[in-house]
């Protein structure tokens, strides 16, 4: 694709007019191999992307891209960035929790791109439903992620696989020192985002003390003395996000939970939740740190001390994206030892207290019809307003799914009670449908 075909289809399907210094770098790089140095939040992902479609020319029946991330979400949110830019270009994504036989479906056609997790390309591969005999690109997302979950005898394979592929692009939010032989990298370009798109003077650091060691207490404090806005909570263990939740929510504060002994359903609702303003307040393990397609938070709380310091600053990055500014908030009792690395520019004392604090804009409705019932967000925003009496206006975000649906509207809209009855009676395009409200 031409830079003018990009950029354009960039402005009309993503709604960005203009690309920042990193990804015009980077598009411009191409189709020389790079690394790209980049934080969350420094829009990385259209950065390789532009780059990744400038080295393809026209669909040929083959799969000239393949870019490798090392979760579901990411892969998830990859795809949703490339998918709309790739006109004329078949993109698929593959992925573990979701249905093999969709997926085994999806390549029935041979597609020109394809964004996936390692394991499961190896299993597609070793069953004969596509190779990488052609490719032109290969794109690693978050390499040093991919090492630390251990993927690195997949990556090799997948690698030595690629052999035909002129061009890698590997990313990471820090420098990737030794660079492994089987990538056959010779001198990459290497672009740091860092100098060029990130400004961080608008980020504020802040120390909260916390007077004992369980530090439950002073976060519905600091919660409740914040304005209006969207938080993040990170703590280091699973059992830990589930007791936070709970005494966030017992507080009457609205959380969502996400870590990963969740099920990806239930990981992908309290994304969209935080998204639309139903829960905007996030109890995270550091699996959310990253590769997760979530709005920037106006507040990332650390409640317990990252563990590195790229935690720390994958943690941080869910705010001031894009340099657009935010606060990071680091809680600390007397038993904490605070690493050289968290480093904060002045303490907060939480008063408890705000006349706007944070607190849910909107409530979400859930619909056990989806994109296989031919069901899609026109039809989900129409049958809202005009079998529910809503305006238009009042409806947020919709996310449809196979066969389910979620859809955000304003608190103050219509009751929510209400609103399920009204809907409930009716048919959408025909259909009986099942509506409730989600309560997380």
């Amino acid at each position: 694709m031409t830079e003018k075909e990009i950029t354009d289809n960039i402005s009309a399907r993503l709604g960005i007019a203009q690309l920042n210094p990193m990804q015009v770098a980077m598009m411009s790089a191409a189709p020389r191999s790079a690394l790209l140095i980049a934080p969350t939040g420094s829009g990385k992902t259209l950065a390789f992307a532009a780059a990744m479609l400038r080295c393809l020319k026209s669909p040929q029946g083959a799969v000239k891209a393949l870019v490798l991330a090392p979760s579901r979400e990411l892969v998830l949110q990859i795809y949703s960035v490339i998918r709309p830019v790739a006109v004329g270009f078949k993109t698929v994504a593959l992925y573990g929790g979701h249905s093999f036989r969709e997926e085994q479906a999806s390549l029935s056609v041979v597609p020109d791109i394809v964004v996936a997790t390692p394991g499961r390309l190896i299993d597609h591969m070793e069953r004969g439903r596509l190779t990488l005999d052609s490719l032109a690109v290969l794109v690693i997302d978050e390499y040093d992620k991919l090492l630390e979950l251990g993927f690195e005898a997949e990556m090799k394979t997948i690698a030595l696989r690629s052999r035909s592929a002129s061009t890698t692009i590997l990313t990471s939010a820090t420098a990737i020192d030794p660079l492994p032989s089987w990538l056959r990298l010779d001198k990459p370009e290497i672009i740091r985002a860092e100098a060029q798109t990130r400004q961080h003077a608008a980020l504020q650091r802040i120390l909260v003390e916390s007077p004992v060691p369980d530090k439950l207490d002073t976060l519905v404090d600091l919660l409740r003395s914040l304005p209006d806005g969207k938080a993040i909570v990170f703590v280091n263990y699973r059992e830990s996000a589930t007791r936070v939740h709970q005494t966030l929510r017992k507080a009457g504060i609205p959380a969502g939970l996400y870590h990963g002994a969740l099920e990806q359903p239930e990981r992908e609702l309290a994304v969209d939740m935080l998204n639309n303003g139903s829960t905007p307040v996030l109890v995270a393990t550091d699996l959310g740190s990253r590769g997760l397609d979530i709005d920037s938070a106006d507040y990332v709380i650390h409640y317990h001390m990252p563990q590195t310091a790229e935690t720390w600053t994958h943690r941080n990055g869910r705010t001031d994206r894009q340099g657009a500014g935010g606060a990071v908030y680091v809680i600390a009792s007397e038993s904490d030892t605070i690493p050289d690395y968290v480093v904060t520019d002045r303490p907060y004392v939480p008063t408890g207290r705000n006349d706007n604090p944070i607190h849910a804009h909107t409530y979400t409705l859930y619909f056990n019809l989806g994109k296989k019932e031919k069901i899609s967000r026109g039809d989900i925003a129409g049958f809202i307003a005009k079998a529910g009496g809503v305006d238009g206006g009042a409806i947020g975000r919709i996310n449809v799914s196979d066969h389910s649906a979620i859809a955000a509207v304003e608190c103050s809209a219509a009751p929510a009670a209400s609103l399920v009855s009204a809907l409930s009676a009716q048919r959408l395009k025909g259909k009986k449908v099942r509506v409730s409200v989600i309560t997380r």
